[in-house]
């Protein structure tokens, strides 16, 4: 079980952990809101090469991708966070065996669930 003071210090880790993936989203809003306005223009089409239009399009894609990851983490940090506020005594409790994750994997990844042992093993299954 987690002390009061490492639980603390978690809870500091996700909240700093969200700030910043709320950051990188709102990024990559103002990106695409960019992109959207310099291609409002009458000319846009005409000034590009086709090259170049692709060029624009896969980077649009590729930021989208990046901001859907960036989504997910957030979600994954959420959760996180309610079952700390929810179950605190339980937190930090491998989801599969019950174990312990351990301070120290929760320090490096604040959202884990699962222990080291059982999230190899879910890994290994997978592949």
């Amino acid at each position: 079980m987690l002390t009061k003071k490492q639980l603390e210090h978690i809870e500091k880790r996700l909240l700093d952990e969200r700030d910043r993936a709320q950051k990188a989203l709102g990024l990559f809003d103002q990106m695409a809101k960019a992109d959207r306005e310099s291609g409002d223009s009458a000319l846009s089409a005409y000034t590009d090469h086709m090259a170049d239009q692709g060029t624009e399009a896969m980077e649009r894609e590729k930021a989208a991708l990046f901001a859907t990851k960036e989504g997910r983490y957030l979600y994954r940090l959420e959760e996180a966070l309610r079952r700390l506020y929810n179950d605190p005594k339980n937190f930090g409790t491998c989801h599969t065996c019950g174990a312990e994750v351990g301070f120290e994997r929760l320090d490096a990844l604040p959202h884990a669930r699962y222990c080291i042992d059982c999230k190899v093993k879910e890994e290994e299954d997978a592949a």
